[in-house]
């Protein structure tokens, strides 16, 4: 018998989601015993909208340095809170099965963004979500709002008419919330969106085989295009990009679309290619996006974020 540790944040959502991957590795690993550490982060400290935090990885630098150090020997995380670049000697060991990818708007009645009233506010922690709620629907107003789930969700009827939150946390936590699925045509989700990542020493090749027993084949090849375009075109808090990729037998199809801040230009594109080549399929969109323009879009956002940062 082996006792790994794994460490993770200590929120609600993030024990959620440490428990579901606990009971997929006892499942495949009777025979081992796990043992969680909670883990304060950066991102757990500091309440500044996140575009404000210049910075990569608030959420996941403490805990990737433990399991660097010995302190835990893998981590959890939202893969979409992750950087391209680990740091070194660390590896992504894992991607479990894929939940929901999609955004959801929740409303006192759940239903969809069509039905608010002119002018209703909407809120939302994200600047991509921010964008395509004004590219839809120009006439709500969009307010920033932080916190957890549970938080963002309260805020509905006190303050706000709607919040708008990934489909994965709200299921992953169990919540009875009335809600709708925005579409993904015009709500691409943020990349890596509804996957977990599990992080490793590169080294460590027992952990790392121990974990591999239940990472699922297509969710690894989405994340890892997804990754890949992520990283070719620099997207992130500061430059915010919605791109899902879908496995369909061998096949892998990548949708990824920026935007200008105002909403009002946009470059969206679409690539495929052999699943076994999830990089290449992410780069080739990357580079569609690039010479269409996808450059300047992320110039604009950056210098706007530096002027709301000096405000």
């Amino acid at each position: 018998m082996t006792v790994y540790t794994v460490g993770t944040r200590g929120s609600r959502l993030s024990l959620a989601q440490t428990g579901h991957v606990l009971d997929a590795l006892k499942e495949a690993n009777p025979e081992d015993e796990y043992k969680v550490r909670r883990i304060k982060t950066q991102g757990d400290t500091d309440d500044r909208p996140l575009f404000a935090i210049d910075q990569k990885g608030i959420f996941e630098k403490e805990i990737d340095r433990a399991v660097s150090e010995g302190g835990a020997d893998f981590a959890v995380h939202s893969l979409k809170d992750v950087p391209t670049e680990l740091a070194p000697g660390l590896v992504l060991a894992c991607v479990p099965r894929r939940a929901a990818a999609n955004d959801v708007l929740v409303s006192p009645g759940g239903s969809g963004l069509g039905s608010l009233p002119r002018g209703a506010t909407v809120g939302t922690s994200s600047l991509r979500r921010a964008v395509q709620v004004g590219r839809s629907r120009s006439d709500l107003h969009v307010k920033p709002v932080r916190g957890n789930i549970e938080t963002r969700i309260a805020k509905v009827g006190a303050g706000y008419d709607a919040v708008v939150l990934a489909e994965a946390g709200i299921s992953r936590l169990g919540l009875d919330v009335k809600y709708a699925a925005l579409p993904e045509e015009s709500f691409a989700p943020s990349p890596g969106q509804g996957s977990l990542a599990l992080v490793a020493r590169s080294g460590d090749a027992g952990t790392i085989s121990m974990l591999n027993r239940i990472e699922d084949a297509a969710s690894r090849a989405e994340a890892e295009a997804e990754r890949a375009l992520s990283e070719r075109i620099g997207s992130g808090c500061r430059f915010p990009v919605g791109a899902l990729a879908r496995s369909a037998g061998e096949l892998l199809t990548i949708r990824a679309e920026a935007f200008s801040v105002d909403g009002s230009r946009s470059v969206s594109v679409q690539a495929s290619g052999p699943r076994g080549s999830p990089r290449k399929v992410g780069e080739s969109a990357g580079n569609e996006m690039l010479e269409r323009g996808a450059g300047d879009l992320a110039l604009n956002w950056r210098e706007k974020v530096d002027e709301w940062n000096r405000s």
